[in-house]
């Protein structure tokens, strides 16, 4: 790790005389700017001002009719950012330019309620004041396109051409193929500081699925939300475009993004998920843990799934899974327990998409499963054996965002987890995505009714 003093020596006498800034919103989306090195020295003692539109706006840079933290009726005045000098790293696509994140702080310098990152340090402190340390790593699978920003306009997003045909997870040919792209990605993103433990091609045409390693919560989410835009920035470097969207088609796989964890002593030495006493290998503490997860994440699905293209990946036999469930190496599950060593010991929550926030669905994820540990929640479930989607002895999961909001939104277990203000902005958020998605008219709907209604 750099100093503060070698951290500002780099940027000032870097050839660029430029530092890439960016923070996260609500849907994961790095919003940010170049500042000139000059102006970085300030903003390490100061602030920086960042409209607070980041907050007032969809995905489409459309601004919400009905929000209360920003709006027209506030005339979106600057957010106020304080630059984390921790998450420094060298672009290497880009000349080794510095590159910070920042965190969202109100007028008397505490964390904004709306802010995706400050909301996952709080649930990390929260763990850390019960004695644990929570290590976690997420993985992706993702979409590549032989197109660019240009061509799916074009195109209408219909007709793409991706990466490579056919369905070829695990493939050594497919890996040969436009292989100065998958080296790019596995070389240029360990340089960037995301270490990638595994790279591969996953099943569907141009698809790659890549695991980043483990680590402290708060770093795992910085890396997981750094890797979705690198992967993009990589691509365009070799005329590719990635998509990390849920489900591209009716007719191939979803795109996951798990959420591996585990909980550790104070210093990090003991995984306390480990019990080598127990038949399974699953200490008690894992065992309320999974506990806490099979009960709150249900209230919690819009921070895992929350598009309205998630639920078309939850569905019945495409590698997703749709009832609240568990069972230990089971792909059919909710939550897939891997009580195997001491180091490895892990939960695998498999309900989370590629298309998540890494800091809500981490925070989500933590907040759930402690709720379990401070509660000592007894794992009364048994496992599931075989087939988890016809077990529907806990119940299944929200079929639609909708659905899955309004249960979020008039939960008091969400709003004790999360924090009132937080769950009200973004449930609100939520449901204006669906208000958005309701009023348009689909290609299904075209090529249903069209000729024959």
């Amino acid at each position: 790790m750099s100093t503060s003093k070698e951290i500002l020596d780099y940027v000032k006498n870097h050839p660029s005389g430029k530092v890439k800034l960016a923070v996260a919103d609500i849907d994961g989306i790095l919003r940010g700017k170049y500042v000139a090195a000059e102006k970085f020295a300030s903003l390490v003692e100061g602030r920086l001002g960042f409209c607070d539109v980041t907050f007032g706006w969809d995905a489409g840079d459309v601004a919400y009719e009905n929000g209360k933290y920003t709006g027209w009726h506030t005339g979106y005045p600057d957010a106020q950012v304080k630059i984390d000098l921790t998450t420094f790293r060298k672009i290497p696509w880009e000349n080794d330019v510095p590159f910070f994140l920042g965190d969202f702080i109100d007028d008397q310098d505490q964390a904004n309620f709306v802010c995706p990152r400050q909301l996952l340090k709080k649930i990390i402190t929260q763990c850390e004041s019960e004695g644990f340390s929570p290590l976690f790593a997420q993985e992706f699978e993702w979409f590549n396109f032989l197109e660019t920003p240009e061509t799916i306009q074009e195109k209408g997003f219909v007709n793409l051409k991706p990466l490579s045909p056919g369905m070829f997870g695990y493939s050594i040919l497919r890996s040969t193929y436009r292989n100065e792209f998958m080296s790019d990605l596995f070389e240029l993103l360990n340089k960037f500081d995301i270490p990638i433990e595994g790279l591969h091609t996953e099943t569907g045409p141009g698809v790659y699925e890549a695991a980043i390693k483990y680590a402290p919560a708060l770093q795992a989410a910085d890396q997981a939300i750094l890797f979705k835009t690198a992967v993009k920035e990589i691509a365009y470097k070799h005329g590719i475009l990635a998509t990390f969207m849920a489900k591209i088609s009716e007719n191939l796989p979803g795109c996951s993004g798990h959420v591996h964890q585990s909980l550790w002593d104070a210093d990090k030495k003991i995984n306390l998920f480990y019990d080598e006493k127990d038949a399974d290998k699953m200490s008690e503490i894992m065992k309320s843990y999974i506990a806490g997860q099979l009960h709150c994440l249900p209230y919690l699905l819009p921070m895992i799934a929350p598009t309205i293209n998630s639920y078309k990946r939850l569905v019945e036999g495409a590698w997703a899974p749709t009832t609240a469930t568990w069972g230990i190496d089971n792909r059919t599950t909710a939550l897939r327990a891997l009580p195997g060593s001491k180091k490895a010991s892990r939960l695998e929550t498999r309900i989370v998409g590629s298309d998540t926030n890494p800091y809500l669905a981490l925070s989500a994820c933590l907040a759930a499963g402690m709720y379990g540990v401070k509660n000592k929640l007894k794992l009364e479930q048994p496992a599931t054996k075989g087939n988890g989607y016809t077990d529907l002895s806990n119940g299944s999961l929200s079929r639609n965002l909708f659905e899955a909001t309004q249960k979020m939104k008039n939960s008091d277990l969400a709003k004790t987890l999360l924090g009132g203000d937080f769950v009200d902005h973004f449930t609100m958020t939520r449901e204006w995505e669906c208000k958005q998605y309701a009023k348009v008219v689909t290609d299904w709907e075209l090529k249903r009714y069209l000729e024959i209604i």
